[in-house]
């Protein structure tokens, strides 16, 4: 991460390194599986929670989660949601790269 200092009037100023965070392994994050009705019109959506990897790995997922599924969806914040109830898919292509899941609901 770059040092947000610009101009500084303190002579005796000294800028420090900031230490990027470490992202926890991904057998340490648990994520939360279910599925999701509200406010959809009925409609049902598979919905993955929990997710602490960068935006990048982020779309990578949900892209792979999608032609898995082989329908749409869509990503909010740390959440993936994909259309329709493909919630068996996701588990086991989850677990099968290391995640921990816990399905969330009926």
């Amino acid at each position: 991460m770059k040092n947000r200092i610009v101009y500084s009037t303190d002579p005796e100023f000294k800028t420090t390194a900031i230490e990027p965070t470490e992202d926890l392994p991904k057998k340490k994050t648990e994520l939360r599986l279910s599925l999701d009705r509200k406010l959809r019109a009925g409609k049902a959506v598979t919905l993955i929670e929990g997710f602490r990897e960068p935006e990048e790995d982020l779309r990578e997922i949900s892209r792979a989660l999608k032609t898995l599924c082989a329908s749409g969806g869509t990503i909010k914040h740390t959440s993936i949601e994909i259309q329709g109830d493909h919630r068996g898919k996701v588990e086991s292509w989850l677990k099968k790269r290391g995640y921990r899941v816990k399905r969330i609901g009926g």
